[in-house]
């Protein structure tokens, strides 16, 4: 049972991307051992979703066949990815803010061991020192607010185009949100690029507040 359960156990830190993970296995004693199997014991998960708590089956084939289900419960460490500092909320996370330590993730969920997964990303709320990062509550920084002044920046053929523009939606980098240019009025969606910089999306021209050429 117990080698099944690391098997398990082994599966499932390996797919959460778990860095050095340690188990403390225990085998729940049933009322009577398991009795003596003359033919072939095969041993099958039930539910192995919580280490906390994971059911195997043992069967046993042969003239006397028997099939028993055993509880195992598990305690599972590993070096993951806490706030070294405390880090407010939507603020870019940096290499400084960030430590790898070894902690009980047996209950924790989409824990992170990577920091180049984490860098530049930025918690929904705020960060105290020694929490855990996880996945989940980790979003690309908003860059541009609903209504900041932007930059419109568009590039073609050596020539840089830069416009002023109103943003009409917040966004991340790389989402599409839509700006207005302050000089025409005009609306059209732009990428977000930088904070309070965008480009125009779909190819969209803008009217020049100024230009370079960049050959």
């Amino acid at each position: 049972m117990e080698a099944a359960a690391r098997r398990s156990l082994d599966e499932q830190a390996a797919r959460a991307g778990l860095v050095e993970p340690a188990f403390e296995i225990t085998v729940v004693k049933t009322v009577a051992a398991l009795p003596a199997c003359a033919g072939t014991l095969a041993v099958d998960d039930v539910d192995v979703r919580s280490a906390s708590r994971m059911r195997f089956a043992a069967a046993c084939t042969g003239a006397q066949p028997w099939r028993q289900e055993v509880v195992v419960r598990a305690a599972v460490t590993a070096r993951v990815l806490v706030a070294a500092a405390d880090v407010p909320a939507n603020r870019p996370l940096r290499d400084e803010d960030m430590a790898l330590e070894r902690r009980d993730v047996t209950a924790a969920r989409d824990t992170l061991s990577d920091p180049q997964a984490a860098a530049g990303m930025a918690s929904r709320r705020a960060l105290r020192q020694g929490d855990l990062l996880h996945r989940n509550a980790l979003v690309a920084p908003t860059l541009v607010k609903r209504g900041d002044a932007v930059r419109i920046v568009a590039r073609e053929g050596g020539i840089e185009v830069t416009v002023s523009g109103e943003a009409l939606d917040a966004g991340a980098r790389d989402e599409t949100i839509r700006v207005r240019n302050t000089a025409t009025g005009t609306v059209i969606r732009a990428r977000v690029t930088a904070a309070g910089a965008v480009e125009p999306a779909d190819g969209v021209r803008a009217t020049s507040d100024h230009s370079r050429d960049r050959d």
